[in-house]
């Protein structure tokens, strides 16, 4: 390179430093009490939430992510409280009604309740988060709730925002509220939000290009209103220089937007710009990744892929570097996290997905534990969980129904009646000497891990099958055995990023599907995941007679076809 040809380089380097910051400013310099600002993946958030909080005490940070807020509490420690929209709501709450307790899942037990006992199926998740107050099922919920004392996550949100409206005078006051990704909140928590801006200033940030949680009922529409030229609440920001992606990613990503928009989609995104920072050290990541990698091969060797290519990049890098592979179905991130495991890898996490899980019998039973002694009888919600699974269909139904008859009467005296108290009380102290690393009897033990649907022998087999790994298998490169490997889904690797992102199963069948139309929803989705890699996105096909409809929307010539 020439010395003219560095010192432009060096120039445009200056010139994005610059403006980024004059970006920053913009916000900081405002004396709007009402700031949203939109703005893409990698474009410095965490740094703006500094420069507002600081120097500030009594702020508040809530975001929906887990992974965000749990990243934030360490970026933001003794600046700001960082906390999720259930975790705030149970604060609040727990002020407000003594004994709180929360059970994550009470909204499906309550579901099936009213299956049984009203003989209807009622979202009630779908009721709170889009503040359906005047339903006639909002009372039946709230009775069942009451009578099994515990919240539910959705409705612990719900109760919050009512507890405010009723009680203004409750709504705390902070110096600054800062608000994440607002584009995956529903109604419900944007009424929160709302209402803590009657009394503290507020940031909200987000961007309608992320939005992937219309499954609870979120919208981007909250976040396209809140900026729109229209709504003089709020003043209007954005920071459209992204540091995490490499050009060529960037580049794809408005490639997508230009085909998604001329498709005839994204119609009401928010007007905004996403542009590569220029920097030295950014410079030389790109210089040596500057395409996508897209690879056909059959699903069934897409764990051997993946190996071969962090063997390649364990090559160049010579020093430790991330790994996230992102799939777009549950059952394709256990089969791939198995594999890679059976390949040798000793750091390969799969990140839990409980979202759909069902109440379970040792969920019950961790309740009841968890009540102690003579308020055991007392947790109605814990023996019913439990009594479902120990009752048949008919005798569950009965008592249940006379639960809703008299409230007054405990469910551990109905199951007493029914004949299967004293298999539960066997069931708790034999979990209570596990607790205590106590002897217990292995017939006994064998019998009550089949209650809890625990195989033993299963758990002995796969157990010893990974044992079974073949030498050459267990001799795979041991510069790569303990690379950190992350295997999500795309909702769940919202706030992650990794050097270098594999998404499997790119084929339309599974991004969008064989006979569904495209939808906004599925064009985020893919661009979340792409932005999540520092250096280079892997693209799998396992479909190999078809190019992706993705992959089509993309330049050909930031594409590396293997």
């Amino acid at each position: 390179m020439t010395d003219i040809s560095e010192a432009i380089v060096e120039k445009k380097r200056e010139i994005a430093k610059r403006k980024r910051q004059e970006y920053v400013d913009a916000v900081l310099n405002s004396s709007s009490e009402k700031k949203i600002v939109v703005a893409g993946p990698g474009t410095g958030k965490t740094y703006l939430f500094k420069e507002i909080l600081g120097g500030k005490r009594n702020t508040l940070t809530l975001s929906f992510v887990n992974a965000l807020v749990e990243d934030l509490s360490l970026e933001l420690c003794g600046i700001s409280d960082v906390r999720t929209l259930h975790g705030f709501a149970l604060k609040i709450m727990g002020k407000a009604v003594s004994d709180m307790k929360v059970f994550p899942e009470l909204t499906k037990v309550i579901k099936e309740d009213a299956k049984i006992i009203l003989g209807e199926d009622i979202d009630f998740e779908f009721l709170f988060n889009n503040r359906d107050d005047e339903s006639k099922f909002i009372d039946f919920y709230k009775k069942r709730r009451k009578y099994y004392g515990h919240y539910g996550y959705s409705d612990i949100v719900f109760a919050a925002v009512k507890y405010f409206e009723k009680n203004k005078n409750t709504i705390p006051k902070y110096t600054q509220v800062v608000i994440d990704e607002f584009q995956d909140f529903n109604k419900l928590e944007m009424s929160l939000i709302d209402l803590l801006a009657e009394k503290s200033d507020v940031l909200i940030t987000g961007d309608d290009d992320q939005a992937l949680y219309d499954f609870k009922s979120a919208s981007p529409v909250h976040i396209r209103e809140r900026f729109s030229n229209d709504n003089k609440d709020y003043t209007p920001f954005t920071l459209p220089y992204c540091s995490r992606c490499t050009r060529v990613i960037i580049e794809a990503v408005n490639d997508i937007i230009v085909a998604a928009k001329k498709a005839g989609h994204l119609t009401n995104r928010v007007n905004k710009s996403f542009l590569y920072f220029d920097s030295e050290e950014k410079d030389k990541v790109c210089d040596a990744n500057s395409k996508l990698i897209y690879k056909k091969c059959q699903a069934s060797e897409i764990p051997y892929h993946i190996q071969k290519s962090i063997e390649a990049i364990a090559n160049e890098e010579r020093k430790e570097f991330t790994v996230l592979v992102i799939t777009p179905f549950n059952k394709q991130k256990c089969n791939i996290s198995d594999a890679l495991r059976n390949k040798g890898f000793k750091n390969v996490l799969s990140a839990e997905n409980r979202d759909t899980r069902e109440p379970t019998l040792l969920d019950g039973l961790k309740l009841l534990i968890e009540a102690k002694g003579k308020k055991c009888d007392k947790c109605n919600l814990g023996w019913r969980i439990v009594a479902k699974y120990l009752l048949d269909g008919n005798d569950f139904n009965k008592i249940l129904n006379k639960s809703n008859e008299d409230d007054s009467v405990l469910f551990s005296k109905l199951i007493e009646e029914a004949g299967n108290k004293k298999e539960v009380s066997k069931m708790l102290t034999i979990l209570r000497k596990i607790k205590k690393d106590g002897e217990i009897e292995d017939t006994e033990f064998n019998e009550f891990l089949k209650k809890i649907c625990f195989d033993p022998y299963k758990m002995a087999k796969d157990c010893l099958k990974k044992e079974l790994v073949p030498y050459e298998k267990s001799y795979t490169n041991p510069g790569i055995k303990k690379i950190p490997i992350t295997v999500t889904t795309i909702p769940k690797a919202k706030g992650l990023d990794a050097d270098y992102v594999f998404i499997p199963y790119f084929d339309d069948r599974y991004l969008i599907g064989d006979k569904n139309p495209i939808t906004d929803q599925k064009i985020c989705n893919f661009i979340v995941a792409l932005t999540r890699a520092r250096k280079k996105v892997f693209l799998i096909s396992s479909v190999v007679n078809k190019n992706p409809v993705f992959l089509q929307w993309i330049d050909d010539k930031r594409i590396e076809r293997l």
